[in-house]
């Protein structure tokens, strides 16, 4: 399992991720002596033999339960915890991201020199931002300003006492469990920290509308969700996420419509409040990124909010009415949500 005086280990999630299942598991070769937990989620493209073939130590979850990367990553800690000891942090990676050269050094170290910081992140890249537009609104929504943060995304690395102390992720969520695992820990009074070092190169592969709509989809499921589930004590962040897509995406352009025929139109004039929120994200893109990218950002989150207020009313449909969970929303294939039993 590598040198054991290595204090973290690497916990890798994936489904049919093939070549760039094994360009994750290649770049976290370079950092030698690391432990590698792969965990496989009903892969039929031979990941899992190529896995193990590179050394991982694999686990296959069981199909009869609903796959989630919640419930992957935390089977895939407890798989480390069982093989590792001592282990001081753990690394999440996604299988379609590459760690860059050097971040478990830089992340082990900053964890080691901050006791008060539980979840270190630092900057994902995509590896084809050009390929579409969709690309280029993942590789600007990885972007961000390093310092104190909210939450991290899928690759992160994590104090393992932090992280066992909290129950780890909510193997339930299909989506959201990484800002809804940042909220239990910041409750603890640890910090959650973005550095401006490389972490990961990403391969979205989003290269449809159809793939970002599922994706803000999803998106809008979570913010439900986590909210729904936080109701007593809600995340402020996630809860002016929720009432955004509620107002921007449903109550403005119902007031609109609505008012349609007995105003002749010019309730419609009511939309063009939409520049404000354009404005805001624009500007806030444009701190970092350039003009161009900025425009694009800005006008695909305003469009992503009809497809987040879709995820929202899946949410509210499978629970309140089913009295179902929603199964997976993934973008990369044509699945679509379905419900299932609690």
């Amino acid at each position: 399992m590598g040198d054991p005086h290595r204090s973290c280990g690497v916990v890798v999630i994936a489904r049919n991720e093939g070549e760039r299942l094994l360009r994750c598991l290649d770049s976290i070769a370079r950092h030698a002596g690391t432990p590698v937990v792969y965990v496989d989620s009903g892969s039929t493209d031979g990941s899992v033999e190529a896995a193990r073939a590179r050394g991982a130590h694999v686990v296959e979850l069981d199909v009869s339960r609903p796959f989630t990367a919640a419930r992957g990553r935390n089977a895939g800690f407890e798989a480390l915890r069982a093989t590792r000891s001592p282990l001081a942090f753990v690394q999440f990676v996604d299988g379609d991201c590459e760690l860059a050269p050097g971040w478990l050094e830089t992340a082990e170290r900053y964890l080691a020199d901050h006791p008060d910081v539980a979840v270190v992140f630092g900057r994902r890249r995509e590896r084809h931002p050009d390929a579409s537009p969709w690309n280029r609104c993942a590789d600007v929504e990885w972007d961000g300003v390093p310092g104190e943060a909210d939450a991290c995304g899928g690759d992160a690395m994590l104090r393992v006492s932090v992280f066992e102390a909290v129950g780890g992720y909510d193997a339930t969520l299909i989506a959201g469990e990484e800002p809804e695992l940042c909220q239990r820990i910041r409750a603890t009074g640890a910090r959650v920290v973005r550095l401006a070092d490389e972490m990961t190169l990403h391969d979205a592969a989003l290269l449809r509308f159809g793939q970002w709509w599922r994706r803000q989809a999803r998106s809008g499921h979570a913010y439900a969700e986590t909210t729904w589930r936080h109701r007593d004590a809600p995340d402020p962040r996630r809860a002016r996420q929720l009432r955004s897509v509620l107002f921007w995406a449903g109550a403005l352009p119902a007031l609109a419509l609505s008012l349609a025929l007995p105003t002749r139109g010019a309730s419609l004039l009511l939309l063009a409040a939409w520049a404000w929120p354009w404005r805001g994200l624009y500007r806030a893109t444009r701190r970092l990124r350039s003009a161009a990218d900025a425009r694009l950002y800005a006008s695909a989150c305003l469009i992503g909010k009809f497809a987040e207020l879709q995820g929202i009313a899946t949410f509210a449909w499978n629970r309140g009415v089913r009295g179902r969970a929603t199964g997976l929303i993934e973008y990369k294939g044509a699945e679509r949500p379905e419900a299932r039993r609690p």
